[in-house]
């Protein structure tokens, strides 16, 4: 009897089937593994076929920055030197290197694209509303680009003839006669430390009742700031021969100033207390 319950016992208590998964095929898994491997290639492939940065773009641009950074410097010290000199030296210096003038005027120009307008565009359009048969001298012309813009005969002036219509001289002994133009710009030139003698040149070749057009940096006249007082300025132009006409200040950057020489000369009185003007030094961008 305990043979046979111990049979049943042990055939009444079955224990739990452990589930196996069926069999597959070698081919299956090997299939599977190489499907893996070509995906794994071909995005190693998709990788590797983008174009990898050229250390020769980045080094280009490096270059580049670095050639921004020599040409800036290069501007803002000879603007400061063409402030800080007489418009003789300002000439013997350019005549000893005229690469320095190319470089000045890069960097101007690329200073210029900071500004939202330029004075020299607001100068034409006031000849432009004139009488083009008015003889202009443009003292520090640069590029001529007052004369490229005008039907006015134009004599430009500046220290470095750059273009075949500029006379270079110093802007205190431009080549012309007393009384032979009818306007006289400056626009953004009243650099050098003897500034006076320019505008007393101005004076000499202006016809009566003939037009003096100033464009100045705006902060060379604040006062607050180290510049000059603009009354002071206008003062010592008026007591050279000329009436104030219109002072614009409505810009942020510059000042516009209208002077016109009186008909008759007055009598040389005492001498003129003309004001410093603060040199434009330029900050490192």
């Amino acid at each position: 009897m305990k043979g046979r319950s111990g049979k049943r016992k042990g055939a009444g208590h079955n224990e739990p089937q452990k589930f196996q998964e069926p069999l597959r095929p070698k081919h299956s898994i090997n299939h599977k593994k190489k499907t893996h491997r070509q995906k794994n290639n071909a995005n190693q492939s998709s990788a590797s076929s983008k174009p990898p940065k050229s250390s020769s773009s980045n080094s280009s641009s490096f270059l580049d920055k670095i050639r921004a950074r020599l040409a800036g410097g290069h501007f803002r010290m000879i603007n400061e030197k063409l402030y800080t000199c007489s418009g003789r030296e300002a000439l013997d210096y350019f005549k000893e290197d005229p690469q320095f003038f190319d470089m000045y005027h890069t960097g101007y120009q690329e200073q210029m694209l900071h500004w939202p307008e330029q004075p020299i565009n607001i100068i034409i359009k006031w000849l432009k509303d004139h009488s083009s048969s008015l003889i202009l001298a443009d003292f520090g012309c640069g590029d001529a680009h007052l004369a490229k813009n005008v039907k006015n005969k134009v004599f430009s002036f500046d220290l470095v003839s750059k273009d075949p219509s500029v006379i270079a001289c110093d802007m205190s002994n431009v080549p012309l006669g007393p009384s032979s133009v009818d306007v006289a710009v400056f626009c953004l030139s009243l650099m050098g430390t003897n500034y006076a003698s320019y505008l007393e040149e101005a004076y000499r070749v202006l016809k009566p009742s003939g037009w003096l057009l100033i464009a100045e940096v705006k902060s060379r006249f604040d006062p607050n700031n180290g510049g000059a007082d603009p009354n002071r300025f206008s003062k010592a132009v008026c007591e050279l021969g000329f009436t104030s006409e219109l002072k614009d200040f409505s810009n942020k950057m510059f000042v516009l100033l209208y002077f016109k020489k009186k008909e008759k000369q007055s009598s040389k009185g005492r001498e003129i207390e003309w004001p410093e003007l603060k040199p434009c030094i330029y900050k490192r961008r």
